[in-house]
Parts: structure tokens; sequence; C-alpha cells
């Protein structure tokens, strides 16, 4: 018995990861669709996998995090599992710059 779970743990160390955000971080919330469930208003297959981004407040034990929501998101707890959480890592490049078009 033991030896199976030393094999067993042998194969999941490697994949293991520690997920740590800091407050102040910003992350985007993971909404992707579960099968035959409707999330934030979205069902199907393309609706959006995250949005965000939003801040965070503080840190809930080990794996939870309050997170500062919109108002449009007022109907859902603040209070999210780190695995639902993807770390928002800002670059200039993604900022469409708007152009107005004459007609």
């Amino acid at each position: 018995m033991l030896a199976a779970e030393s094999r067993k743990k042998s194969y999941v160390d490697p994949k293991r990861q520690e997920i740590d955000f800091q407050i102040r971080d910003m992350v985007f919330l993971r909404v992707s669709p579960m099968k035959g469930m409707k999330r934030f208003g979205k069902k199907g297959k393309l609706s959006q996998r995250f949005i965000g981004p939003f801040e965070i407040l503080e840190r809930i034990g080990q794996v939870g995090y309050r997170l500062a929501k919109t108002p449009a998101l007022a109907a859902v707890h603040d209070v999210f599992h780190v695995l639902m959480l993807q770390k928002y890592v800002s670059d200039s490049s993604h900022i469409l710059s708007y152009e107005a078009l004459e007609l």
C-alpha cells in the first residue's frame, strides 16, 4: 500500500505548483461554462472563459481570495478559490487604439 502511494506521489509532484497571489495583484476570474449550466448570463461554447481583471483585496485562508468586483457581479459572492483565478500580466501592446472614422 505504501509503495503504491509513493509511486502515485512521484507522478503527481512534478506537475504540482504552488499558486500564490499578493494583495493588490490583478487577476482574471475563470467563468468557463460547465455542461448544462449558465454562468454570469452566458451559455455555450463561445462564451467567455475569463473575465476581468479584478484586484485582490485580501487573502482568506490558504486558498481563498477576496476580489474587488464590478456592480454587474453584485449577485456573485466575492471570495474565490485560487484555482478560479489566473494572473493578469499587463502589456501595453494589448491596448487597442481607437481612431474615429469619417463617413
